[in-house]
């Protein structure tokens, strides 16, 4: 829920992102954008649908190298752009990117997810005036404006920067996944059209022995991957160390030493993982990121 006009009158604007929870984020640039996109989000629950003369007129405020607002109706059709004003009045609901995604499909689920409180979504789109599509997270409030209209409104970050948050929400939705259906979620999580696969992050489950439900690289032979017994680039064993931890909690962060096929050199990543209950039984659920290296 939109912190309420009324509320921010009475506490003064210094205080309205209190409620946001910033503070889950590692980079300022992160922090900007959802404050960025909750603004529009507030102009638009106090003055409806009026305020996109506004926006309209002042385009310029809502447009950076790096991100753009955007405005959609609840269905996917879309009435404001400051990136590519020729995407106004057209449907976008079944529009695909390049990995077969249904971005609309993508917002209206985080919008419904408590676990996702600023609807992250994670795709690949076009930067304005280029011809290739570059990836891109971005973060949405949902509004209903004062005649009652129901709408989205988001802006994202092209080449984002890998938030530990990111991966929380998604290794902690397919848990929740997971204790809901069991095996039948599977199959969603392990698709790479699913909000649990994005970039170089794949969610994937084993059981305490190590026996792979969900696999960490997709299309692999689960009988190939020893999980328990994986090293990193200086011998620690980060699966074994994390399963060790979650005796005593339910969820854990596990940071290790990989190669970075960029920079030829060793790098720091963070394995997040945590417990579910399927069928009775204990799975653990994990995603692996790059470590935040904010300045």
């Amino acid at each position: 829920m939109l912190l309420s006009c009324a509320a921010i009158l009475i506490s003064g604007c210094g205080n309205k992102y209190r409620d946001l929870d910033l503070t889950v984020y590692e980079y300022r640039d992160t922090k900007e954008l959802v404050k960025f996109v909750y603004d529009a989000a507030l102009r638009l629950e106090r003055d409806g649908l009026k305020s996109l003369d506004y926006f309209r007129n002042n385009r310029d405020l809502f447009k950076t190298r790096d991100h753009y607002l955007y405005i959609y109706h609840m269905d996917g059709t879309n009435i404001y752009h400051a990136g590519m004003e020729q995407l106004e009045g057209k449907d976008m609901g079944a529009v695909l990117d390049k990995n077969g995604k249904n971005i609309t499909q993508l917002i209206q689920h985080a919008l419904k997810d408590k676990n996702n409180p600023h609807s992250w979504v994670h795709y690949s789109w076009w930067e304005p005036g280029k011809f290739y599509p570059v990836p891109k997270s971005s973060c949405h409030f949902q509004v209903k404006t004062p005649d009652g209209e129901e709408l989205f409104v988001g802006a994202g970050a092209d080449y984002p920067h890998e938030e530990k948050e990111f991966i929380r929400i998604v290794v902690d939705g397919a848990a929740q996944l997971v204790e809901q259906q069991g095996r039948a979620a599977f199959a969603r999580i392990s698709s790479p059209t699913s909000q649990y696969s994005y970039r170089d992050v794949r969610v994937f489950a084993f059981q305490p022995d190590g026996t792979i439900l969900i696999s960490p690289v997709l299309g692999d032979d689960f009988s190939r991957i020893r999980l328990l017994e994986c090293t990193d680039e200086v011998g620690h064993k980060p699966f074994a160390k994390a399963m060790k931890t979650l005796g005593s909690k339910d969820r854990v962060w596990e940071v290790f030493m990989a190669k970075n096929r960029y920079q030829r050199g060793l790098v720091k990543k963070c394995l997040y993982m945590r417990k579910a209950t399927m069928a009775g039984e204990t799975v653990y659920v994990a995603a692996i990121t790059e470590l935040p290296q904010p300045p």
